[in-house]
């Protein structure tokens, strides 16, 4: 557990955001979660390193709103530097240079106690969660939220799905998501020994309302003490 900052106990989230989105985007449309979790958590920033095309292209599903500087973790199609989160990709690129960036942030921005991801955000949790399993020393943190998340499809990616991640984790999932429809994010859990599952009626965000903030807080408080 990361030691306690002056004052009263805040954590400190590292935030990744989803695929076609950047930094400063993902800051604003968390606003409604960095009020709800006002007092209990600070939520920090990073920027995925892989610029992406500004429009996307034929065959690309449902890709997120475009933004002026579009970014991803890593493309299930190296060819044409696209993602979609239902490929089952031979070969993908960019994952590397995602993990040594987010290892870099964690010590950058350290301590830091967990990881919040969204969409394609929320898969690289799962690989770093998975990660941390393993006992890479990168990645220190203690638990993971894991929001529209996703398990990769790209196929030397499957073994870190191969047994139970024991990091504590809480899912976030919409019944109507059509971009990454509630099994895919239901899948991923089931990797996660006993995950708090969060389901909201919503779509495609990071939903903040009075019933998923009692769970936000129930799941937080335990690192808390």
């Amino acid at each position: 557990m990361s030691a306690e900052r002056e004052g009263s106990r805040v954590l400190r989230l590292l935030c990744l955001h989803g695929y076609r989105q950047n930094e400063d985007s993902f800051r604003a449309r968390s606003g409604a979660l960095r009020k709800v979790l006002r007092g209990r958590a600070e939520l920090l920033f990073v920027v995925a390193p892989h610029a992406v095309a500004a429009q996307p292209q034929p065959g690309e599903a449902a890709p997120e709103p475009l933004e002026a500087d579009s970014r991803g973790w890593w493309f299930s199609n190296p060819q044409e530097g696209t993602f979609n989160a239902s490929e089952e990709a031979s070969s993908c690129t960019g994952l590397e240079k995602s993990l040594d960036l987010v290892a870099d942030a964690l010590v950058k921005y350290s301590p830091i106690d967990g990881l919040l991801g969204f969409s394609q955000g929320a898969a690289l949790v799962g690989i770093i969660c998975a990660l941390k399993q393993h006992g890479d020393s990168r990645f220190t943190f203690d638990f993971a939220i894991v929001i529209a998340g996703f398990k990769s499809r790209a196929a030397h990616h499957q073994s870190y799905y191969q047994e139970p991640i024991t990091v504590p984790s809480l899912h976030v999932l919409g019944e109507t998501d059509r971009v990454i429809p509630a099994e895919l994010s239901r899948e991923l859990a089931s990797v996660f020994k006993e995950p708090v599952i969060l389901t909201h009626p919503g779509g495609h965000f990071m939903p903040a309302s009075l019933p998923q903030r009692k769970v936000y807080l129930e799941f937080l408080s335990q690192f808390l003490k």
